[in-house]
């Protein structure tokens, strides 16, 4: 096989971490999903590889647990375990490293970009193809939400229960150098005014504080800041009948160093999501930021499409399509 052929295969394998969960992507198992069938067969048709378009795409960071801690703990995070028996989970996604600040920089840069700690302030760019600068390059609106953030661009390593390391954009040279794209870092509590007034951007990149993404605080503080501020969002109009809003909750990394950085929740919300999907595929960050870009309409990803095309070998094996409660 020559490499020509090797880098097509891996852009179709790529593209089947969206093909997967969304509902164009096989009638077969969506059907058998819709119908609530309680033993669907054991495999589905191969899905295409494209990815819908959202108007909305909303990511939401966790911290530092595990798939098997999170997925099915009801007591802990009754209101996440409602919308996991209902909605589509990745069930072998893998962070791709430890600790915070490289795996944030997978899903924003899909790399780490040589960073192997976390770290803060001045001197700590990356001047590598980022999300904000394809986003940008395509006329697509963005805010990163970020719970304490003390001020608007604050540029501070931390304050409260902000961190910057929980913060990639903030290390972004198109950010730094960049006054207007600063100032679309901004403190959390503008993200219920921007719903309420129908002002959200196509993109919203949302970190809890310390306390509410359970990394200090537990993961029922974390549950009870998801359904305060996010179930009026999925009763908007973007994820209603004809919405076409995604919504997509990630921890960082788990407790253990499988395949990089363990196991750990992924869940896709949305009307264009299969729903009580199960995907078996494994996927890492990288494969989120692509989906990301895809489904907001960024084709050409230049540096980021190459870099992480080659990065893991993303599953091409059939998907199984389970009515599950629990995975």
């Amino acid at each position: 096989m020559n490499h020509r052929q090797w880098k097509v295969i891996l852009r179709a394998a790529a593209g089947m971490f969206a093909a997967s969960l969304f509902l164009h992507a096989d009638s077969s198992a969506a059907d058998i999903i819709a119908r609530g069938a309680a033993e669907p067969p054991p495999t589905a048709s191969q899905p295409q590889t494209s990815t819908p378009s959202f108007s909305n795409v909303f990511l939401i960071l966790e911290e530092n647990h595990s798939f098997s801690d999170v997925v099915g703990n009801t007591k802990a995070m009754p209101y996440l375990n409602r919308l996991i028996r209902t909605h589509a989970v990745a069930t072998q996604y893998f962070a791709n490293t430890h600790p915070s600040l490289p795996d944030y920089l997978w899903l924003t840069t899909g790399s780490a970009d040589g960073f192997t700690r976390d770290v803060c302030g001045d001197g700590f760019t990356v001047t590598a193809d980022n999300i904000v600068r394809e986003l940008a390059g395509a006329g697509v609106s963005w805010k990163a939400y970020e719970d304490s953030l003390p001020s608007v661009g604050y540029p501070g390593c931390g304050s409260g229960g902000y961190v910057e390391k929980h913060d990639p954009l903030a290390y972004l040279s198109d950010v730094q150098s960049n006054s207007v794209q600063l100032d679309k870092i901004v403190p959390f509590t503008e993200f219920a005014t921007d719903l309420a007034g129908g002002t959200l951007p196509r993109f919203s990149f949302i970190t809890p504080n310390l306390l509410h993404d359970a990394h200090d605080g537990t993961l029922s503080q974390a549950d009870a800041w998801l359904k305060s501020n996010f179930k009026k969002l999925l009763k908007s109009e973007m994820f209603e009948s004809g919405g076409s809003g995604l919504l997509i909750i990630v921890f960082d990394e788990g407790t253990d160093s499988s395949r990089g950085g363990g196991q750990v929740a992924w869940i896709a919300i949305g009307l264009k999501v299969k729903r009580r999907y199960r995907s078996l595929n494994f996927y890492q960050h990288q494969s989120t930021l692509r989906l990301i870009l895809k489904g907001l309409g960024v084709s050409t990803l230049r540096s980021i499409r190459s870099r992480y095309d080659g990065v893991l070998p993303l599953g091409r094996g059939r998907q199984r399509a389970c009515h599950l409660t629990r995975v």
